[in-house]
């Protein structure tokens, strides 16, 4: 069975639908399917990460306190499913003027990877975007496309082309196990 080192996660989307701007711990909600699919990734590494883009901060439309109650509410949560989640690593810039940190930059993977000493090369991102799965490529890391969330409008090119595409997480956590 292929071990990974990490599995990144991206956040709207992936873990959780993406009704647009989350900016209150009341419109926040793991889809169903979440902690079972990442119980079933838990036989494949040892350690999640989420890596996530949160323009909205940029924008306005999302309160950075309420950013934190979000992030420590999914902290929480992963910790009491027995789940190793090592942080939430966020990017606030506005895509209008994105910096390394913005997915598809890896500032993220990379900031991750010498606070945990991570190797890169041997994790696997799961993502809703294809930003997700460019910055896996740039990372030279397997990739996982979700058709939830933004996934099921993204075209796949020669470009940019994950390993996997899955209709959700628990399918994809079932492909990544059967697969290995």
């Amino acid at each position: 069975m292929k071990k990974y080192d990490t599995i990144f996660l991206d956040r709207d989307g992936t873990i959780n639908p993406d009704p647009g701007y989350i900016n209150s711990l009341n419109d926040f909600k793991f889809y169903d399917f979440t902690f079972n699919a990442l119980k079933n990734l838990k036989r494949l590494t040892k350690q999640f990460c989420i890596i996530t883009n949160q323009s909205g901060v940029a924008r306005g439309l999302i309160d950075p306190d309420n950013l934190s109650l979000i992030h420590d509410h999914i902290l929480n949560r992963f910790f009491d499913e027995g789940l190793n989640l090592l942080g939430i690593y966020y990017c606030t810039d506005h895509p209008d003027k994105p910096t390394r940190n913005r997915k598809p930059g890896i500032g993220m993977f990379e900031k991750a990877a010498l606070d945990h000493k991570i190797d890169l090369k041997k994790s696997l991102m799961i993502g809703d975007n294809l930003c997700d799965i460019e910055a896996a490529s740039h990372c030279k890391m397997e990739s996982v496309l979700v058709l939830t969330g933004k996934g099921k409008k993204a075209n796949v090119s020669p470009n940019i082309n994950p390993t996997y595409v899955s209709e959700n997480l628990f399918s994809a956590s079932k492909i990544l196990r059967d697969s290995q």
